[in-house]
């Protein structure tokens, strides 16, 4: 009877472990938007009031993200593994997928906003220029020695032109405190993106074909995961900022 129990016991744990092991994506993205969907509502922070700014800015980098990701999927730069997905698909992407570009771009934005309120110096403002040059000299030069490599020369190439935008266009001190944001962000971005790409689980969620990128990675991460992201995020907090100044002015007494 107890060689029976055990026997039971552990076909249920197995079961249990393949099964879960579906949704490994789905409760990354669950996970990452929890807390600061939870948080959004303190009054200290009240992000929630914020949605007329950070939804069309979701909504609208994502668009641009996705169609990016449907590319380079279709080219098998990237793939995702089914062992951890629902199996449900849009456009060839899973749509833990498609919740990503909802759920981190969401907890950044609500990680820069709960930064600004703690740090209230911009430490970076008077080096903002220089920092800015040099990362779009850096990002062009690397793209232009790797351009046949395409995660490297698109993922350089797309961040300095939005670097430039800014650089000639923008001109917001609100870039130089998302650089020293991102540096935060870091932190649960390893963490995310480590599991991913295959840290602590057997095989990774998502996978790269090395020869399009720089085959430099950061324990499991792609080097250039790290300009993704902060593509990524530079571009909502663009049209967040964008948003919110909009809605100023059209608040402001005549």
């Amino acid at each position: 009877m107890d060689t029976y129990r055990w026997f039971v016991g552990a076909l249920s744990i197995l079961f249990f472990y393949n099964f879960m092991e579906r949704y490994t994506y789905l409760l990354l993205d669950l996970l990452t938007i929890s807390i600061p969907l939870l948080r959004s509502f303190e009054p200290r922070i009240a992000f929630y009031k914020q949605w007329t700014a950070w939804l069309p800015a979701i909504l609208l980098t994502g668009t641009f993200f996705i169609v990016w990701d449907v590319w380079f999927t279709h080219w098998q730069i990237w793939g995702f593994n089914e062992r951890y997905l629902l199996g449900i698909y849009c456009w060839g992407l899973p749509l833990e997928e498609w919740l990503f570009f909802v759920a981190v771009p969401y907890a950044c934005l609500f990680l820069y906003e709960t930064i600004q309120l703690l740090v209230k110096r911009n430490w970076l403002a008077p080096y903002q220029k220089l920092l800015t040059g040099l990362l779009i000299l850096g990002l062009v030069g690397v793209g232009i020695m790797h351009r046949g490599q395409a995660y490297t020369a698109t993922t350089c190439g797309l961040t300095a032109a939005f670097l430039g935008f800014h650089y000639f266009y923008v001109r917001r001190p609100y870039l130089s405190q998302f650089y020293m944001a991102y540096l935060v962000m870091l932190i649960p971005f390893f963490i995310v993106n480590g599991i991913l790409t295959g840290s602590w689980i057997e095989e990774p969620v998502v996978w790269y074909n090395d020869q399009a990128n720089l085959g430099i990675r950061w324990g499991t991460i792609p080097i250039e995961d790290v300009g993704y992201g902060f593509l990524l995020i530079l571009m909502n907090l663009t049209l967040y900022k964008a948003r919110q100044k909009r809605s100023q002015h059209r608040y402001e007494p005549a």
